[in-house]
């Protein structure tokens, strides 16, 4: 067994997993509302869980949190695992920590969702406009041919500039002025916003830098002026102060390792290996800085609020933060769902936002109406006004390939089937045959153009 175990960890990257998960399951009942008040059953409650525990059990994933509302309503707020002491490269020696409902974790790339709200914030303030050009605010931006990239062009991942020079420094995060130069500098890869290219660090960059400019405060100022302390949260900012550091759940590497030429698209779409981003995201320092792509620090309840705040049209526990017109920019589609240059998979955005899709998208089937943004391909957070849900699945495991796709795709299949839509959409989320025609048809869309 301990051979068996050591193999797991080394070869495919997993950890071990006990029969009886109660130990490792927290929660307080009385965080979760009756189901009956969401307009779901126990049954419904125990099968989404059930998908999340079978997450757990592929071994990819050391801790998971995850909270989930239905009609403005608490119905899931629970971790299993570990925060700390637990990865695949973990001593058995080392300090296990639980997870709890309350452990903040980095939202890598889901920061972006937030960082773009608070751009359209400052639209419907009337301080910007998302057709400025960018040189409007920063007029170094222009050379190179990018004096018509717009503030949308950015936004929506258009913006030809989706990465950093070839092997750049990583330390260049540390320096802002120089990073925003550095940016500026970028020879465009298209022409006025022509291709749709995911921009991992860059785009946020330029969306901090607009803020700074404009405003006078850096991101983090603005967001804890206009969100996070009129909710009450917590945490839900770029970074953490230096004594709360430790609290930050630890993020692992793991699951099957990169090859070629997968790890050359992951090293282009990020500018660093996989592991190094997992390096630097464990590192004091990366929380020290702003990294409005990459780094705000949140609990799995906080960002479900967040998206219970745009469900809500703008507003949350009486408090009103947007305007519904915010909210309705932000959501609508900015293009349609074609290959994405960076990551080379169908995705449909918006001014900031991942898009659901017809048959069958990112946020599961029939999502058509969903929004949201992952977190370094396994953290996810959205909503779907069809379903009237907030979702936030949150956790340590950072793996492409290994045994939780399976696992990864049944428990959206199982939000879905378990989260009724309302009667005017229509469809069966819960039935292959339901979507299988549509989907063939998207892939001919997408391949043939036709």
């Amino acid at each position: 067994m301990k051979f068996y175990n050591s193999f797991k960890s080394k070869v495919l990257g997993t950890i071990s997993v006990p029969e009886d998960l109660s130990p490792l399951i927290t929660y307080d009942p009385a965080d979760e509302a009756d189901p009956a008040d969401a307009a779901m059953t126990c049954e419904d409650i125990d099968a989404i869980w059930t998908s999340v525990e079978d997450l757990y059990r592929s071994g990819v994933y050391p801790g998971i949190t995850f909270c989930m509302r239905r009609k403005g309503v608490r119905v899931l707020n629970r971790a299993i695992g570990h925060s700390h002491g637990n990865g695949p490269d973990d001593s058995e020696s080392a300090k296990k920590v639980l997870m709890t409902p309350d452990t903040p974790l980095c939202q890598y790339s889901a920061s972006k969702a937030v960082t773009a709200l608070l751009i359209h914030l400052l639209v419907e303030r009337g301080a910007i406009s998302l057709s400025d050009p960018v040189m409007k605010y920063i007029p170094e931006f222009a050379v190179h041919g990018k004096h018509r990239i717009t503030i949308l062009n950015v936004i929506s991942h258009h913006g030809g500039i989706p990465r950093p020079p070839r092997n750049v420094d990583p330390d260049i995060l540390y320096d802002n002025e120089n990073l925003v130069q550095m940016i500026c500098d970028l020879k465009p890869t298209s022409k006025d916003g022509g291709n749709m290219a995911y921009h991992a660090v860059t785009g946020g960059t330029i969306l901090g830098e607009i803020i700074r400019r404009v405003t006078g405060k850096n991101i983090r100022e603005l967001l804890t002026e206009s969100i996070r302390e009129p909710l009450g949260f917590q945490y839900f900012n770029y970074g953490v102060p230096k004594e709360d550091f430790y609290k930050i759940a630890t993020d692992y590497s793991t699951g099957l390792p990169n090859v070629f030429p997968v790890s050359a698209i992951v090293k282009r779409a990020l500018s660093v290996s996989w592991n190094d981003v997992v390096r630097i995201a464990n590192q004091p320092r990366f929380y020290e800085v702003i990294v409005p792509a990459a780094n705000l620090v949140a609990t799995a309840d906080e960002m479900s609020q967040f998206y219970q705040l745009l469900l809500n049209g703008g507003t949350l526990n009486g408090k009103r933060i947007f305007e519904p017109s915010a909210i309705q920019q932000a959501v609508a589609p900015a293009a349609k769902m074609w290959f994405d240059g960076s990551i080379v998979i169908p995705m449909r955005y918006s001014a900031g936002l991942m898009l659901g899709a017809l048959p069958v998208g990112i946020w599961g089937p029939y999502s058509e109406s969903a929004y949201g943004h992952i977190g370094f391909i396994n953290i996810f957070c959205w909503a779907d006004p069809a379903r009237d849900i907030s979702v936030s699945l949150q956790t340590t495991g950072k793996s492409l390939a290994g045994p939780h796709i399976g696992p990864l795709v049944k428990f959206l299949f199982t939000v879905g089937r378990h989260c009724r839509m309302n009667e005017d959409v229509g469809g069966d989320p819960g039935s292959f045959a339901s979507f299988k025609a549509p989907f063939q048809k998207m892939l001919r869309k997408l391949i043939l153009g036709i």
